[in-house]
């Protein structure tokens, strides 16, 4: 039990074992005086496991109705067919939900916050959910808000590098296993469909939709028609509903890469008024939730290895289109897993506690 005041909120982490929950409780102690109780529920292989939280043994609850029972806020990340359905229990037992699923993030009536950009937005919430952005978007957001406050974005064209990690676990874990399968062979990679063969033939047919390790796959999320996938359609009207733009107009091309954790994303946004680098640069310096690495001559932009773990968003690579004068390119990384999932969510459940 906590040992701070009982008149703080009860905080629930549901999916705590998971790959986002379990950054949620990296993320928590510096967070912690936020709250009073804090429980966490997971699938049943993990039930009655202990988890060490902010110097506290928690142990892992079932998830059932009466989980809730006295918990404010719960932040949760479990697969979406099971969040549409415990969410609404949650909330008929008093708990705002915060969500990490993309179930509710294109409801009218559900809002999709990123405290940097509308935290107005909290209060919000007629159905007792708040969404929480997808990764993708959650790496670019913070930068295309700062530019788009002094020059007006009317147009967003943005491949995505997408890590492994945006499968959570089982992601991570194959990405892995594939590694070991082609670690040493050197001759691989030299003849059509050697890797995929051996691959394979190893580890069975891979979730990502085809072999990840030595490769890159254009495709990310699953087919909503018209060639576009479920994550490029997400990345145009997720943009959209947190800028508060319906109308922006957003193309995407989701890329998933052999990196662990941390995805990236190639930024070409277009302005109604005249952009300028060095102006555009040192309004992302002056950002709170934005580092500026850009110095290309020297070698300095940013990479998903070297920014891994760390809360801002990294920006770099920042140029004027030749051709385009209203047009900036750059380029962005950020953990997708932190300020993507568990950090964003986190500070959205502190908006909502100082409101209790």
């Amino acid at each position: 039990m906590s040992t701070l005041s009982p008149s703080a909120p009860t905080l629930a982490i549901v999916g705590a074992t998971g790959a986002v929950g379990t950054v949620v409780r990296d993320v928590l102690p510096v967070r912690r005086h936020v709250w009073g109780d804090v429980r966490l529920a997971a699938g049943a292989e993990d039930v009655g496991s202990v988890c060490r939280v902010a110097g506290e043994d928690l142990t892992v609850e079932a998830l059932t109705p009466e989980f809730f029972d006295d918990v404010d806020v719960a932040v949760v990340d479990i697969p979406p067919e099971i969040s549409a359905e415990w969410a609404g229990v949650a909330v008929e037992r008093g708990t705002v939900v915060i969500d990490n699923s993309p179930t509710f993030r294109r409801d009218p009536q559900v809002p999709l916050v990123v405290p940097e950009i509308n935290p107005e937005a909290v209060s919000e919430r007629p159905r007792g959910i708040i969404a929480n952005p997808g990764a993708t978007v959650m790496t670019m957001i913070d930068v295309l808000a700062v530019l788009h406050a002094q020059w007006e974005l009317t147009e967003l064209v943005v491949t995505s590098f997408q890590a492994a990690s945006g499968l959570g676990r089982a992601g991570m874990s194959r990405l892995h296993d594939e590694m070991a399968v082609v670690g040493g062979k050197r001759e691989l990679g030299m003849a059509p469909g050697d890797v995929r063969r051996i691959i394979e033939h190893e580890l069975g047919p891979s979730m990502f939709g085809g072999p990840l390790a030595l490769n890159v796959l254009p495709f990310a999320g699953s087919h909503v028609g018209d060639g576009w996938s479920s994550e490029e359609s997400k990345i145009r009207q997720e943009t959209r509903k947190i800028l508060g733009m319906p109308d922006l107009r957003v193309s995407a091309t989701c890329v998933r890469v052999p990196v662990v954790s941390t995805h990236s994303v190639s930024v070409h946004a277009t302005f109604a008024k005249s952009i300028q680098v060095d102006k555009a640069r040192q309004a992302l310096v002056e950002a709170p939730a934005v580092v500026v690495m850009d110095d290309p001559e020297h070698g300095d932009f940013p990479t998903p290895v070297d920014i891994v773990g760390a809360d801002p968003r990294f920006v770099g690579r920042m140029r004027q289109a030749i051709d385009f004068p209203r047009t900036l390119d750059l380029f962005v990384c950020g953990d997708n897993l932190r300020k993507g999932a568990a950090l964003n969510m986190l500070q959205t459940a502190e908006l909502v506690a100082a409101t209790l």
